[in-house]
């Protein structure tokens, strides 16, 4: 009883009546809940979050899911007082410290170790998904010296300094760095070295341009740890700190979702897309969003040598999931997941119809990576329920269809909505000039690529057509939540946001033009093309 009472008097000195009432309110075994629990009170959305849950839900059926941790939302709550509280602190490091171990364990990897590294992934996860508002921290554990060296094992030279460029990167954003300055450094060295993809980058060449990204970092006053141990905890803080930022604020107004929620911080083993030219990530849905979801068939978006991360900012050019889609978007068969890595794509689908038909999901949105061409080369990162597009009994199609074929300017990949005919817009600005002098009129905004930050553009715009892109983007699954048309990945789309116009193929389009699109088809059309409803039958 003294010592308590010693305790309380410790803590009365230091902490104010709040931040008091919070740490007697905290429970620091709900603190860290390992992914693979065997018995677990913690296993729950509310203290995991969606990714971390669903995660848990999956190891513990016994899916491919790389291993690691959830510091559950108990701690997002009583983080001020956490921070400011020593004892607390320390208790909760140990912890960290402890739950490290355990994945150190379970891969036979040390952190910090630069022969042998165990990298991770910091990612947030709240209890109702917000895709690409938070931040994300990859290959957590790397530093200049540790990649010098891990490169120097044969055949890790490429994926060594590939690794270290992409850390730098995500923490620098994180931290509140432009994606541009990065974009600008990796188009200056694909002009120079003439390549036309990352993955043909020679280890020297990728080598030199990580450097490049340290030294942009490092000039624009943004400190990263060099101590792997220094480097996680600061990470664990920024995907924290992410919940209250402007573009996070703005996605929970638009959807409406409340501010109280919090976030978990899923720490996990690094899996590697980008070894090479038979490993990849992508984005699955297990049923394609025009149907209904009773059968499993599967949707989505994939690259070859990249991470999971290049997928959903919408950056590279992707490829169908299966041999179905590409046949339904009029896109090449051979480049499908289901072609080129049949024994991945066998396995994914296996894992699907396990999720659907025996345990009872819902239709699922299932990130992944495949480390190579062989079944046990998969992993799943993280799944979510399948946002799908609400069944309706007739949409917009182009009333006059000859007209309409003979303004075809190219196709795209067909996200949400259908036909929609408005008139460009490139910006923020665009769209309140053209609200105020056409009220009625729609918008369609266009850009080469978008980024979560563009939240607010999408939700102000009635459609979205992008040169880059699949259906898996953040940009395209934002577009669907907020049932916006929305076609992307059109490569024959050039966009001059600063200018204010684009080209697709020869036909210039400027600010106020207009152009229309069918977000089913992903059709492209120079000009105002009126529209009628059409009533459908959707098949199985």
């Amino acid at each position: 009883i003294t010592r308590i009472y010693q305790t309380l008097e410790a803590q009365k000195e230091v902490l104010d009546e709040e931040n008091l009432d919070l740490l007697m309110t905290y429970n620091p075994e709900r603190a860290i809940n390992p992914l693979n629990p065997r018995h677990s009170r913690n296993a729950n959305l509310i203290l995991l979050g969606n990714k971390g849950y669903n995660l848990t839900l999956m190891a513990i059926e016994g899916k491919p899911v790389p291993p690691g941790f959830a510091i559950t939302t108990e701690v997002f709550r009583c983080w001020p007082v956490i921070r400011q509280f020593t004892k607390c602190r320390d208790d909760f490091m140990a912890r960290l410290r402890l739950a490290l171990n355990r994945v150190e364990a379970q891969t036979g990897r040390k952190f910090g170790d630069p022969e042998n590294p165990l990298l991770l992934s910091v990612r947030s996860g709240a209890a109702i998904s917000m895709p690409g508002m938070m931040s994300t921290i990859h290959n957590v554990g790397l530093n200049e010296d540790i990649a010098a060296e891990f490169a120097c094992q044969r055949g890790k030279e490429f994926l060594a300094w590939d690794n270290f460029r992409r850390f730098l990167q995500s923490w620098a954003m994180s931290r509140g760095a432009q994606r541009e300055c990065f974009q600008e450094l990796m188009d200056a060295a694909k002009a120079r070295y003439r390549v036309q993809y990352k993955r043909d980058f020679s280890p020297e060449q990728i080598r030199e341009l990580a450097l490049e990204y340290q030294k942009t970092v490092r000039a624009r006053g943004i400190g990263i740890p060099e101590d792997p141990w220094l480097q996680l905890t600061g990470a664990v803080e920024m995907v924290m700190a992410s919940w209250d930022t402007p573009k996070s604020q703005d996605y929970r107004r638009i959807m409406d979702i409340s501010e109280d929620w919090g976030t978990a911080v899923i720490v996990q083993t690094m899996v590697y897309g980008n070894i090479g030219a038979h490993s990849g990530s992508g984005v699955v849905f297990t049923a394609h969003p025009y149907r209904k979801v009773s059968r499993v068939a599967l949707w989505g978006d994939y690259a070859v040598g990249d991470q999971g991360e290049d997928i959903v900012s919408g950056l590279v050019t992707t490829e169908p999931i299966s041999v179905e889609q590409a046949e339904i978007d009029g896109r090449e068969v051979a480049n499908t997941l289901e072609r080129r890595f049949p024994k991945v794509y066998q396995r994914l689908l296996e894992i699907c119809r396990n999720l659907v038909y025996e345990k009872r999901w819902n239709a699922q949105e299932i990130e992944f990576t495949f480390e190579g061409p062989e079944a046990e080369d998969l992993y799943l990162l993280q799944t979510r329920d399948m946002i799908t597009i609400k069944k309706k009994e007739s949409f917009f199609i182009f009333a006059d269809r000859a007209a309409a074929e003979t303004a075809l300017l190219a196709h795209g990949v067909g996200v949400s909505g259908s036909a929609l005919a408005g008139r460009a817009v490139f910006n923020g600005a665009n769209i309140s000039q053209l609200r105020q002098e056409e009220p009625e009129a729609a918008l369609i905004l266009i850009r080469q690529d978008t980024v979560p930050e563009d939240i607010k553009e999408i939700a102000a715009a009635d459609g979205l057509l992008t040169a880059r892109g699949g259906q898996t983007s953040h940009a395209a699954v934002v577009a669907t939540r907020l049932e916006r048309t929305c076609v992307v990945g059109c490569p024959s789309l050039k966009v001059y946001e600063n200018e204010e116009r684009c080209e697709i193929n020869d036909a210039k389009i400027n600010f106020g033009d207009f152009i229309s699109i069918d977000g089913r088809k992903g059709l492209i059309l120079q000009g105002h093309h009126p529209t009628q409803k059409e009533m459908q039958i959707l098949p199985l």
